[in-house]
């Protein structure tokens, strides 16, 4: 199946795109999150995102599906 992934801040810098499609056979956010983790060696901790799918907030335990759009949201400081 295609998913679309995209990155915003430090998960953007380790990536170096904003958003890719991948091509996976993963079943889960958080199979897909630690594949791209060992990928791209992000410097933040899942336990600090939040990920929303199709833009709805789901769980790292949520299924994914052929054409969804993932988003890896990292915790934001404003000044």
């Amino acid at each position: 199946m295609k998913v679309k992934v995209m990155y915003f801040a430090s998960l953007r810098d380790s990536a170096s795109v904003s958003h890719e499609m991948i091509d996976t056979e993963l079943e889960t956010i958080d199979e897909l999150f630690e594949s791209l983790n060992n990928k791209y060696s992000f410097k933040i901790e899942k336990k600090h995102l939040r990920v929303a799918i199709n833009e709805e907030y789901k769980s790292f335990d949520s299924k994914i599906v052929n054409n969804d759009t993932i988003v890896f949201i990292p915790p934001v400081a404003g000044g």
